[in-house]
């Protein structure tokens, strides 16, 4: 038997990819756990002749492309949602690691309404001007957010003050942005003009309760937990951190400036020992819940970052759920261990479904 082959979904622009450094690492990997993995897109798969076109680095630091058989085993990284991916995913022609996910405002309001993760949601409507106004009445602080966006592009955080209003954000390129306003009407125009030319792939934009996360006054805090599939099958938090925003940042992604600290000594000299085993504790209950939610719904999956907003008292709040996750906070707080763990994972979850695919049905009427 032949070496199994691993394909990576992803998009691709020519020759270039949008997440090369992390590519070349989940392919080294994938060669030290014994399997062949390559990247390709919806258009390299050749369906009558069951060839990809798959991608693989190239000595001279480039990627090189060649045939290779139809996968054993897909792993979903595309993070562009082209009308063309998402007719390629319909057709399910491979054994995939991860299902089909749904964009934030769908999720959002899924956890909203699920008995076991609505503890921890903060009050989130779809935007229009008359939420925006019911909201303000009960919020000073309030976020507005795409349905469907990533990496912290077009958020903005609304303050209510004495003056009247102040916005602070980045848009879909991720400059900084900022106004102010006295008065709600020249607000509201302003944020009607935002929802329409900020929207990512054609999606809505919701209004999401404000939280005071300024564990470090001043600056937005939240904390990044991965919680993925181990070689068993089951899931498995792989680590956690804090990720600091930049000063007069909406958010605290890290490529808008922000810095990444260890969860624990961070927490610990925030809210002492005793408190931070407690956050702790929650943090685990809320990703376990979360993704036993997401499956019931969406069936197997194989890997979610989740965003997680801890108050100045210590209350522990959901803010989003990724289902490609980045894996870089681990780098930044100098867990290498934890890093290559992160990228470890997927191969092995991906090898442990191709062995389960093998195996023989259970014939239940011998068992036990």
């Amino acid at each position: 038997m032949g070496k199994p082959h691993i394909g990576i979904l992803t998009y691709r622009n020519g020759h270039r990819f949008q997440e090369p450094g992390y590519f070349r690492r989940l392919i080294s990997e994938g060669q030290k756990l014994g399997a062949t993995v390559f990247l390709f897109s919806h258009e390299d798969a050749f369906e009558q002749k069951r060839m990809i076109r798959g991608f693989y680095p190239s000595a001279k630091g480039g990627w090189e492309n060649k045939l290779f058989p139809w996968p054993d085993v897909v792993i979903d990284r595309c993070r562009k949602g082209s009308p063309g991916y998402r007719q390629f995913r319909k057709k399910k022609l491979f054994l995939y690691a991860n299902n089909t996910y749904t964009n934030k405002w769908n999720a959002t309001r899924l956890f909203m309404q699920d008995d076991a993760v609505q503890r921890w949601m903060p009050h989130t409507v779809a935007y229009s001007p008359e939420h925006l106004k019911e909201m303000l009445k009960k919020y000073r602080l309030l976020y507005i957010k795409p349905g469907n966006g990533t990496g912290g592009r077009s958020i903005l955080k609304l303050t209510r003050t004495v003056e009247g209003y102040t916005v602070l954000g980045r848009d879909n390129r991720l400059v900084k942005k900022t106004a102010r306003f006295q008065t709600l009407p020249p607000l509201i125009r302003w944020l009607n003009r935002w929802v329409k030319t900020e929207r990512i792939r054609e999606g809505n934009f919701m209004i999401q309760q404000g939280l005071d996360l300024s564990l470090v006054p001043g600056r937005a805090t939240d904390t990044r937990l991965l919680i993925q599939k181990n070689e068993l099958g089951e899931w498995d938090i792989t680590g956690l951190g804090i990720r600091i925003g930049g000063k007069n940042s909406s958010t605290s992604n890290l490529h808008g400036g922000g810095k990444a600290v260890p969860f624990e000594s961070f927490m610990v000299q925030r809210f002492g020992p005793e408190k931070t085993k407690s956050i702790l504790l929650e943090c685990r209950e809320l990703a376990r819940q979360v993704v036993q939610t997401i499956e019931r719904h969406f069936g197997p999956m194989m890997e979610f970052g989740l965003d997680i907003g801890i108050d100045v008292n210590g209350r522990i709040w959901l803010i989003e759920v990724n289902p490609k996750p980045g894996r870089e906070i681990f780098k930044r707080i100098g867990r290498m261990d934890l890093y290559r763990r992160s990228i470890q994972r997927p191969l092995l979850y991906a090898l442990y479904l191709l062995q389960a695919s093998k195996r023989p049905p259970l014939n239940r009427e011998n068992a036990g």
